[in-house]
């Protein structure tokens, strides 16, 4: 499968590459910083310089003409809202409609537990820009018709992973994820049809990533 990876510099996407790669999988990762080239190609992927935050709709569309997979791992980073909105909201939209113009039908979301209006912060609340930033792209991708998958983990660690989650977990409840594990649990739904079309909440747990997803 040829796999582009959005923000491929991050701590979960250069956990994720070598293991897509190592799975026999051809992997772009797309980076905005040319200084990031040496760090993604060390992994075994193809470093693929452009800012999604400027790059417009067909630019992406090219950008991804061939590939059979998005994984979407990008972000703002916080701090600033309208950067938040428009790489966490905007550019991850323009990347779903790239792909359906691209003829890429898998979608993978890395989002996060409380990408919920049920879990709203208040609006004060210097974190809501990036929830509804996360909210809006993950409505739009699951009406988008492509083979979605959102992933939700919760607080992130840079702890080992067992492999093995709890998807009982629910926002700020069970949710501590390692970022190995959500890189596990990516390269595991890619290309499992079970996993299509579906919102994942989790965090580290004791069921097997197969079980779970046996269960679904």
């Amino acid at each position: 499968m040829r796999v582009t990876i959005f923000g491929g510099h991050g701590k979960i996407a250069l956990l994720l590459a070598p293991m897509l790669v190592e799975a026999g999988h051809e992997v772009t990762s797309v980076i905005r910083n040319p200084d990031h080239v040496a760090d993604v190609e060390a992994t075994g992927a193809t470093a693929l310089v452009s800012s999604v935050e400027d790059a417009d709709t067909a630019a992406l569309s090219d950008l991804l003409s061939g590939q059979d997979a998005v994984v979407w791992s990008a972000g703002a980073g916080g701090g600033d809202p309208e950067r938040t909105y428009g790489v966490d909201r905007d550019a991850a939209i323009r990347s779903m409609e790239a792909a359906k113009a691209a003829g890429v039908g898998r979608y993978v979301m890395v989002s996060f537990s409380g990408s919920t209006p049920d879990a709203l912060v208040p609006e004060d609340d210097p974190f809501r820009p990036y929830q509804d930033a996360k909210i809006a792209a993950d409505e739009h991708l699951r009406s988008s018709g492509l083979d979605w998958t959102v992933l939700a983990p919760g607080s992130l660690t840079t702890e080992p992973a067992t492999g093995s989650v709890n998807p009982g977990a629910g926002f700020q409840d069970g949710d501590t994820t390692s970022r190995e594990l959500v890189a596990q649990v990516a390269l595991a739904v890619l290309g499992d049809t079970r996993a299509h079309r579906k919102t994942l909440v989790f965090g580290d747990g004791d069921v097997p990533i197969e079980d779970w997803l046996a269960s679904l």
